[in-house]
């Protein structure tokens, strides 16, 4: 292991932006492919904005059922930068974060929608 990799486990081996599908798929070395969608990839954003600083500062980020994603920027090789058309661009997905969010995407968006539910919030933006 490399200091530079950030503990990734499974690598990338292709990365497919759908910008029409508004998703985001990705083939891992060992045979594993998820399929994101763009809002499950904006509310769950690795990055301060949404995560804060720990556990108790995590947002709920609502009103992102149409995002999409403008492009894909490379971080190093452990991770990827994702801009999102609502120009959010601060959170750098790691291929070990990737992949823990593909394993339990279910599990996450059922979290989320729960979330929504609880503080009276809609993945439809404000009108």
């Amino acid at each position: 292991m490399s200091g530079g990799d950030f503990g990734t486990v499974h690598w990338p081996t292709e990365i497919r932006l759908k910008k029409e599908e508004k998703r985001l798929e990705v083939d891992f070395d060992d045979g594993r492919t998820f399929s994101y969608p763009a809002e499950f990839l904006r509310v769950v954003s690795p990055s301060a904005e949404v995560q804060g600083h720990n556990p108790s500062q995590k947002q709920t980020v609502a009103g992102r059922r149409h995002v999409g994603i403008m492009r894909l920027e490379p971080v190093g090789n452990y991770a990827v930068r994702i801009v999102f058309d609502d120009l959010h661009d601060s959170g750098i997905y790691s291929w070990k974060y990737l992949y823990e969010i593909g394993a339990g995407q279910e599990a996450l968006w059922t979290e989320y929608l729960e979330e929504l539910q609880a503080k009276g919030l809609s993945r439809d933006p404000r009108r």
